[in-house]
């Protein structure tokens, strides 16, 4: 049994029944012959459906986002943003799939010789995707799938089942093909077997490190191809010449969208030395005035953390942070009201090897570390398992761009916060997994890379 919690209210919402052996043996041989016609859908059919499917998620954007805040917490002006980002998406891949998928020529070859590279579809990929964002990782890994000619299936976080189903619901309803892309309501003890499947050629996650290891080791048991989207710990770098004021007002915004719930939220703020203070009582304020509440509130910033466990979770680790040292600043603290939620949180004079510093801490707590110059900070940024994402801070652009190449890690932007796009891939190094989503290497992460070669 699954069951959906609304994190503001405490109160069940939902209950959904897991699907039987029998039902995911249906599920996934259904996948296998749709996969088998849909593979032979001219490009210009797939790019349309692509097309229809962002019509119907811009349409149906905000019954889609309350069922997302409903079932998850985030606030409702940030889910239905999240809808319209994943039709933005699907239109990327119609408005340029002939041109990613053009075969690209082959150069230097001997002899007269032709030859180019095309790439084709392998199958069924299994997609286990986490609670954050309930439609925006699915769709990331869903829209190009779609382009390329796989066909999907998704195991989805049990929380935010309704989410899942949903989305099902709007791609048939955008006409692609029964079986083109289908949910599986199973544990996460299920999820190797259907990887081991012969008809299943790959899989893809974003979560935990523990499902990473979980899920790239059953594809590598199984020689098949995997994406890893895994947790981070990214650092925002605040130079000495940059625009304190500015930068803490990102910063706030930074770590705690999505309630502060995201791989790529702004976690360690690593200031050097000669703008610490006056950052760190900025981020403070910042944090402060962000809105704490209801999220159906339009004015709310933060909603509830999605499930009590998660909470308590957060709880404990700032708990061990001030235990360890770490100076609390602001917040700390659990609201008195119904709910989930956690007070936005700031905690100063983190040093390395303690909690705040080494741990992904998921939730709007911001780890406030001091560098003596840009040489340390990066050498702080790097020291982490992590590599997701960084983001550098300063009114000097090309000494912003030196100091975002030595970051260790899949993005690394400049006076701008850390953010997905399908113009560019998306994905981290080291503990953070490995692979790409979005642009054309997510495209062609699940793709046979064809070689054809003609004779001079």
């Amino acid at each position: 049994m699954l069951v959906s919690i609304n994190p503001a209210t405490g109160r069940e919402i939902a209950r959904y029944d897991l699907h039987d052996a029998a039902e995911v043996e249906r599920r996934v041989a259904r996948a296998a012959e749709a996969f088998q016609r849909f593979r032979n859908t001219p490009l210009e059919a797939r790019r349309a459906g692509l097309s229809r499917l962002a019509e119907v998620l811009d349409d149906r954007a905000d019954a889609l986002g309350r069922l997302a805040t409903d079932e998850m917490g985030k606030p409702l002006t940030q889910a239905v943003a999240e809808v319209h980002k994943c039709a933005a998406a699907c239109r990327y891949y119609a408005d340029h799939g002939e041109t990613l998928l053009a075969p690209r020529p082959a150069k230097h070859l001997p002899d007269g010789a032709r030859a180019y590279v095309v790439h084709q579809p392998l199958g069924p990929i299994l997609a286990v995707m986490p609670w954050n964002f309930p439609f925006w990782q699915v769709v990331r890994f869903l829209a190009p799938a779609l382009l390329l000619g796989n066909v999907g299936l998704l195991k989805h976080a049990s929380n935010v089942t309704g989410c899942a189903l949903a989305l099902e619901a709007a791609v048939a309803d955008a006409g692609f093909a029964e079986g083109v892309f289908q949910t599986l309501l199973i544990e996460a003890k299920t999820v190797a077997g259907v990887i081991a499947d012969p008809r299943v050629a790959g899989a893809t996650v974003t979560g935990s490190e523990g499902a990473g290891r979980s899920v790239g080791g059953a594809a590598g048991k199984a020689l098949k191809p995997s994406v890893l989207e895994l947790g981070g710990s990214d650092a925002f770098v605040v130079l000495d010449d940059a625009d304190v004021e500015h930068a803490a007002a990102v910063a706030a915004k930074a770590r705690c969208q999505n309630n502060g719930q995201s791989c790529i939220a702004a976690k360690r703020f690593i200031a050097v030395d000669a703008v610490y203070d006056a950052f760190a009582e900025a981020l403070v304020r910042e944090m402060e005035a962000l809105r704490v509440g209801n999220p159906m509130d339009a004015e709310t910033y933060i909603g509830p953390i999605a499930r009590q466990d998660l909470r308590d979770e957060i709880a404990d680790q700032v708990k061990r942070a001030v235990d360890e040292g770490a100076a609390l600043l602001t917040g700390g603290t659990m609201p008195d009201r119904t709910g989930f939620f956690y007070a936005p949180t700031v905690l100063g004079d983190v040093r390395e090897g303690t909690v705040a510093f080494d741990e992904e801490i998921f939730g709007p707590v911001a780890s406030v570390v001091r560098a003596t110059d840009d040489a340390d900070a990066v050498r702080l940024a790097n020291a982490t398992r992590f590599g997701l994402g960084g983001s550098v801070w300063t009114r000097d652009v090309a000494r912003g761009e030196r100091v975002a190449l030595q970051l260790e890690c899949g993005s690394a932007f400049v006076n701008a916060m850390v953010a997905s796009h399908p113009a560019v891939p998306f994905g981290g190094v080291k503990d953070s997994g490995y692979g790409r989503e979005l642009a054309a290497e997510g495209l062609f992460a699940f793709a046979n890379a064809k070689t054809v070669w003609v004779a001079g």
